[in-house]
Order: C-alpha cells, then sequence, then structure tokens
C-alpha cells in the first residue's frame, strides 16, 4: 500500500506549515481529483468529505511557524509529512511525495515526483487535505487577528498583509525569519 504526502503553507509569512498522508484504495478514482490545482475551494471541500469517508487511512502533520523559524521551512515542511505519516493508523509499505526532496522515513522506501500531485491520486488527495486543513486554521487565527486579511490571504505575502504587518507589527503566528516585508537586503558600503 502507498501513502501519497504533500504539504501546504510552504511559501507563507504566517502560519503553521501542514502536510497530509493518505492510503487510498485501489482502484480508487475521482475526475475532479485528477486536476487539483484548478479546483475552487468548494470542490476542495468537497473532495476532502469524499477523501476522508473513502480512504483506508489519511493524517495530518503540523509543524508550527516557531518551528519553522528554529529549522527552516524545507525541514518543516518534511517534517510535517513525517508527523502526518506518524499518524496513520495503517503502516504504508511505500510514500509517494510531492516535490523533489525528502528525508527517508524509517522503514518506509519512498519516492519524491515533482509534480506528483497532478499525476497521483493519493497525492493530490494529500494536497487536499492539506490544504483544506491549513486553511480552516488560518481562517480561525483571521479572528484574533482580522487586519491580516488572512481569511483571504491564508497568510501569503499579498499587498494588503504586508502592509498591515507594517502597520501592526507582527504576531506570534508570522515566521520570523521570513523576509516578511518583501524588501531587498540591505548593502553595507564600507570605505577603505
Amino acid at each position: 500500500m502507498e501513502a501519497g504526502c504533500d504539504e501546504a503553507g510552504r511559501g507563507c509569512l504566517a502560519g503553521d506549515v501542514y502536510a497530509a498522508a493518505v492510503i487510498l484504495p485501489e482502484g480508487f478514482e475521482n475526475e475532479l481529483l485528477n486536476d487539483s490545482k484548478k479546483l475552487t475551494e468548494t470542490q476542495r471541500y468537497q473532495l476532502r468529505e469524499i477523501i476522508e469517508r473513502e480512504a483506508i487511512a489519511w493524517a495530518v502533520g503540523i509543524v508550527t511557524a516557531h518551528e519553522i523559524d528554529k529549522i527552516n521551512i524545507l525541514r518543516a515542511s518534511i517534517l510535517a509529512m513525517h508527523r502526518a505519516v506518524d499518524g496513520l493508523t495503517i503502516r504504508p509499505g511505500h510514500l509517494l511525495v510531492d516535490g523533489n526532496k525528502f528525508n527517508p522515513y524509517p522503514g518506509i522506501p519512498h519516492t519524491t515526483i515533482i509534480k506528483g500531485d497532478a499525476t497521483y491520486m493519493n497525492i493530490a488527495a494529500a494536497s487536499i487535505l492539506a490544504k483544506t486543513y491549513r486553511d480552516d486554521y488560518m481562517l480561525s487565527l483571521s479572528k484574533e487577528y482580522p487586519m491580516y486579511d488572512w481569511q483571504s490571504n491564508k497568510g501569503y505575502p499579498t499587498a494588503k498583509h504586508r502592509a498591515a504587518i507594517r502597520q501592526y507589527g507582527v504576531t506570534p503566528y508570522h515566521r520570523l525569519s521570513y523576509n516578511l516585508l518583501g524588501e531587498e537586503p540591505r548593502q553595507l558600503a564600507f570605505d577603505f
């Protein structure tokens, strides 16, 4: 049995990174899931219900913004996928991972696939779960911090989000290791 793994929220300025691992039954088909990048928000949530109902096993893993600042986003994304695999009720025999970087999970071989969510149903399913669970999380945070427009931008670097950082500063959910304001690094001038 193969589990598909994918993450959501790598490029965000705020919030945790989420990942999911999904084992689908053999022969699972869904036309909508084949083209996950073109889905509407409504379609993603409809698919989440189907995936959760029909998957043999699924789990979501989370790495906090604070952890991201400590270990960097690539390591955090991989750790979130490991945590998702940890949460599976059935141990898969193989992992299919979206992207080209992954640290081996103990005792389970893996294959990385660039744009795997467009090719493999179980990766597409993992992508849907990671994205919708992260969106739910950012919507809940937006109630606490409405000025950052997280209900719309989900923590991504929009002009409105960056303007709010300039005006109100950072929150405990911002990734402080990121270039939050999008400014070019300043060159130091030395006189010799």
